[in-house]
């Protein structure tokens, strides 16, 4: 019998290491190969696709994800919700390490990532806004079950990266409206919306961004520290998000497609 799985969590190999009877499964895409295997396992009473978004070993670095691969391998295991979680930078002050935020916005600041399926014919979603309203109000609500403290709504600005920004990147990306910043939050998020999953980011700040304080600038080290300290509240609130995630999609991401000519069938 064919793998599948109604919803899935995109994230980092700390998120699903502990839970009991996963299997893995290899899926060949169109677009090729995703990032890595997909662990498929029962969490609540709900069947959860799990998939390590730089691959588990971290060998995929963001601008050279293979996002196409990873949404669509979901989508063809039948996953049509999509749970993001994803470490950033902190725009604001107040945005300090270890603050969960639930964006409602994006600024797409990449460049040269294939960021569409359709590349025939006249295919044009709506993207304003980009996240699933009840996939957001479920992580929220979900936090707060927790006792963690998540900011609900703000503006995350997604770079091409490998590199930090500059201060003056980053105190412009402040002063035009952006809360967080990252890498991976596109084109993953309008692929989903292509692919009409609904698609609900979580960002974790594990630091503040160059243009926000003084002295030292962002590290590596520092990110995957402050990302680690805080795997178990993120893993928490997903696993409490995954079992009050409604099955009936009461939310406008099951129509983005209706009556559109597409120029294939979606699996």
């Amino acid at each position: 019998m064919s793998p599948s799985a109604e919803l899935a969590v995109i994230g980092g190999s700390g998120l699903y290491t502990l839970l009991d009877g996963a299997t893995e499964h290899m899926v060949q895409t169109p677009y090729g190969a995703p990032s890595d295997a997909v662990t498929i396992a029962d969490v609540g009473g709900r069947t959860v696709a799990f998939l390590p978004r730089h691959g588990r070993d971290h060998r995929h670095p963001a601008h050279r994800i293979p996002y196409r691969a990873n949404l669509w391998a979901l989508r063809s295991l039948g996953v049509r919700q999509v749970l993001a979680p994803c470490a950033v930078g902190g725009l604001r002050p107040e945005f300090g390490p270890g603050t969960f935020v639930v964006p409602d916005q994006l600024v797409d600041r990449t460049s040269g990532r294939v960021q569409t399926y359709y590349e025939q014919g006249a295919v044009h979603l709506s993207f304003a806004d980009p996240y699933c309203p009840l996939g957001r109000r479920t992580l929220l609500a979900a936090a707060t079950g927790r006792g963690v403290d998540a900011h609900d709504g703000g503006t995350m600005v997604v770079v091409e990266g490998p590199r930090f920004s500059t201060r003056a990147e980053s105190r412009w990306y402040t002063a035009i409206g952006g809360a967080v910043i990252n890498m991976t939050g596109h084109p993953e998020a309008v692929l989903a919306r292509e692919l009409a999953l609904c698609y609900s980011a979580v960002a974790l700040v594990t630091d503040l961004d160059a243009g926000v304080e003084k002295g030292h600038g962002v590290t590596q080290e520092e990110v995957f520290r402050v990302f680690g300290e805080n795997t178990e509240r993120l893993r928490g609130l997903l696993l409490d998000a995954i079992a009050a995630l409604p099955a009936e999609r009461d939310c406008p991401c099951p129509h983005s497609l209706d009556g559109m000519k597409l120029p294939f069938e979606l699996p």
